[in-house]
């Protein structure tokens, strides 16, 4: 429930979430009629409980551009199923898709934020069709709610979206989170468009970032290119003063429901599965990775890394398999297509060069894996293998953990990953680029004792059951808040 302390007449205030995509995809069948199913990934899972107590609005792309059809009356006549969430669709033109999502967030700000410059792509034409989009969620914004309205927008795909609200309303407020890292000042500086963009986020009242290094990065970066900027960062909540308005910056380090992904991994189907998994891997510790298919995830490295675990030490051999999960992801896009084509290269030299009868070092699968199978994997694998080359955060690290209830998994994590400044102490951190190193770990790791491996993912699970999704979401609108200038904000979700 959210509470809001006003002492004007007006009590309560909604949650106006704004993200690239609405929690629901929109799939056409072979018969041309349009159905809506709901949607998964990182941000939904970690919004999902905070609209559901709150009856907030979500605003965003449905994810196809279905022309001829009332996306409103769709929307409208879909229950979702996570609870009372009014939908509101942004649509995009076939041409807008290419140039905002495809282009430049997804060929231009994502491998720039994630420190990956050479495959950036910078075109002009993306950059003028982003700027229109963004000008478009925040006039579906100004439709769609009131002034008093808690505006929290979402990711780098609306970098812009507060300057094209005071654009047209100079009163309008808010707020945003990043879930990407932010890049250093020499990353930063190779946009184009640096100047403007910085410009935007400045417009912001308050902007969430994932780790004080991605808050360290924004400032800087601001400093270098804003004039007559001020800035105090001794408090938790960094204050920036430009020559015109004052914002705050702060570090929210994302999370779970834990709550539901331990209460999903006790279930009888979730145990009956996981059992089922091992037996189909008998005499075999179980390492999983589960990844989008994105270049940033490290997936070529570890699978690297993995073959020179079974080259160096060979008793590894018939006594591990790598269970790799990798989620479809941006198909279209070049880049996507020769990376599955380097990782399925690399599973095929890797099976052929050590399989033997009743084993393969490699089991391998390419599709959508839904929530309940997903845990039964988490419960069923002895190790987890999550080594992004960058991550804002990686909430498999933290899903993992959660999953593990008999407490005897073991958390392989990059340094790389913004989970691992709060998870450094008990699980076992490793350069991703580092192909020995994480050789060397994934050994040490098969070769722990059971207590050690009970005592470090207890740990893991208790900090995870501390800094939950409920944590996040309520530090981010108490400073929003403040931000405000407004009375407190009290935020209760059950733990």
């Amino acid at each position: 429930m959210m509470k809001v302390d006003r002492n004007s007449a007006k009590s309560t205030q909604r949650l106006i979430l704004v993200s690239n995509r609405l929690p629901v995809a929109l799939d056409r069948s072979d018969s041309g009629e349009w159905h809506i199913t709901p949607s998964s990934g990182g941000l939904v899972t970690a919004l999902a409980p905070i609209l559901r107590k709150t009856r907030g609005l979500w605003i965003g792309w449905p994810g196809a551009t279905a022309e001829g059809v009332d996306l409103e009356q769709l929307l409208a006549a879909y229950r979702y199923p996570l609870g009372s969430i009014t939908l509101k669709a942004v649509t995009l033109t076939q041409d807008e898709v290419q140039h905002y999502y495809s282009g430049f967030s997804n060929e231009t700000i994502w491998p720039l934020f994630h420190d990956l410059h050479s495959r950036c792509k910078f075109d002009p034409e993306d950059w003028l069709v982003y700027q229109a989009v963004n000008r478009k969620f925040a006039q579906a914004i100004i439709d769609n709610s009131d002034v008093d309205d808690y505006i929290w927008v979402h990711d780098y795909h609306l970098l812009l979206v507060a300057r094209e609200l005071h654009a047209i309303d100079p009163g309008r407020r808010a707020v945003f989170f990043l879930h990407t890292p932010f890049p250093s000042v020499d990353i930063y500086d190779k946009l184009p468009w640096r100047q403007q963009i910085m410009r935007a986020l400045l417009e912001y009242d308050l902007i969430g970032f994932q780790t004080l290094r991605d808050r360290s990065n924004f400032i800087h970066c601001a400093e270098s290119l804003t004039k007559g900027l001020y800035v105090n960062a001794r408090k938790r909540l960094a204050v920036i003063q430009t020559p015109s308005r004052e914002l705050r910056a702060g570090v929210f380090p994302i999370s779970i429901d834990f709550r539901e992904f331990s209460r999903l991994a006790a279930t009888k189907e979730v145990v009956r599965r996981s059992i089922q998994l091992r037996e189909d891997i008998p005499g075999c510790r179980i390492i999983l990775g589960v990844d989008r298919m994105d270049y940033s995830k490290g997936i070529s490295q570890r699978l690297k890394a993995f073959r020179n675990a079974l080259e160096r030490f060979e008793d590894l051999r018939c006594k591990v398999t790598l269970v790799q999960i990798i989620i479809p992801s941006r198909a279209h896009i070049l880049e996507y297509q020769k990376l599955k084509a380097e990782v399925d290269g690399l599973i095929s030299e890797i099976n052929g060069q050590f399989a033997e009868s009743g084993w393969v070092p490699v089991q391998y699968m390419f599709r959508s894996v839904d929530r309940a199978e997903l845990a039964a994997y988490y419960r069923a694998a002895d190790m987890a293998l999550v080594t992004p080359l960058k991550d804002g955060m990686n909430l498999v690290a933290k899903e993992y953990c959660a999953s593990n209830v008999d407490e005897n998994g073991v958390l392989i994590l990059s340094e790389f990953a913004g989970a691992a400044v709060q998870m450094r102490r008990n699980a076992m951190l490793v350069n991703p680029y580092d192909i020995e190193g994480v050789a060397n770990t994934i050994y040490k790791a098969y070769n722990m004792g059971g207590a050690e491996r009970k005592d470090r993912m207890r740990r893991l699970r208790n900090s995870i059951r501390r800094h939950g999704i409920s944590w996040w979401a309520s530090r981010f609108l108490q400073a929003a808040n403040y931000t405000k200038q407004q009375s407190t904000i009290e935020v209760q979700f059950p733990q």
